[in-house]
Parts: structure tokens; sequence; C-alpha cells
């Protein structure tokens, strides 16, 4: 399984901030979308990652408010990425290594969408109950002449 079938069922609605946008924007917008990252790019680019990481430091950091910070202050300018192509358990072990629960997924430089580890976790699982389903299927239905267990049983 690979990156490209877990945007095929997420859909494509992105959104993203500018570095020098006011934090706390960025903040009501998280709010309000119910997400916990936003993609920071700057003349197309890819240039940061914002989640609710980096608001919680930057919070405590100010004394407990947003005040005047930008986006461009807290945000992560490195931020994991992968392509479309990328096998899932090769995202999996990246996000883990990290301990990134957000990556943006470019194509080039192009932003193709943002997976979460939930994301990730969830086609993991969804893959095993599948082949869990399948292995069950075969099994009810094997033949009796190809069961070890009955080799030497009479067909009466």
């Amino acid at each position: 399984m690979k990156v490209v079938d877990i945007l095929r069922v997420k859909g494509g609605t992105l959104f993203t901030v500018t570095p020098e946008e006011a934090l706390s924007q960025a903040v009501t917008t998280m709010a309000e979308r119910d997400m916990g990252s936003l993609v920071v790019m700057e003349h197309g680019d890819l240039v940061g990652m914002l989640t609710f990481r980096e608001v919680i430091v930057a919070v405590v950091k100010n004394g407990g408010s947003v005040g005047t910070l930008r986006v461009r202050s807290v945000m992560d300018d490195h931020p994991l990425t992968c392509t479309p192509e990328t096998e899932i358990d090769e995202v999996r072990r990246m996000m883990l290594g990290r301990h990134a629960r957000y990556m943006p997924v470019l194509n080039g430089k192009t932003l193709m969408g943002v997976i979460s580890f939930y994301d990730v976790a969830k086609a993991v699982v969804d893959g095993q109950d599948f082949e869990n389903r399948m292995l069950k299927a075969y099994i009810r239905d094997w033949p009796l002449e190809d069961n070890p267990e009955r080799a030497g049983e009479s067909k009466l």
C-alpha cells in the first residue's frame, strides 16, 4: 500500500498558512476546522509545518498566550515529507522515528496533501482486516483432499 491510496480516500481539501500570518489566526483556523496541522507555504513552496505541538510550546514560552507571534517563529521548518509513491510501511517508520503526527505529501514541489499518523494506522489496520478476511475465506473453502490432517481418511 502506498501514500496515494490514503490520499485517494481522504480527498483533496488542503489548508495552508504563510509564515508571516499571525499565529492567532492560524490557531483560529485550526480550531474552527478541527485540524491538528497546517502546511506553511511561501511563494508556492513548502517552508514548514505548524502543528498543535508547536502551538503549545509557543504558548507556554509566551506566558500563556500567542500574543503577536507569527507562524514563522514557531513552525517546524524542516518537516518530514513523503511522495504519493512512498510505501506506507516506510511512512510509518519515518513518523515513529521523529514522533511526527502529520506529514506533507509532495509530488516534486507540488503539495498533494497531508497524511496523519491516524491515516497511516487506519490504512494498516484496514489492510490487515482485509487480509484476515481473505485468509479465513480461503481456509473455509479449502478442498478436503488438500487438507493434510484429513489425508488418510476415506471418502464414504
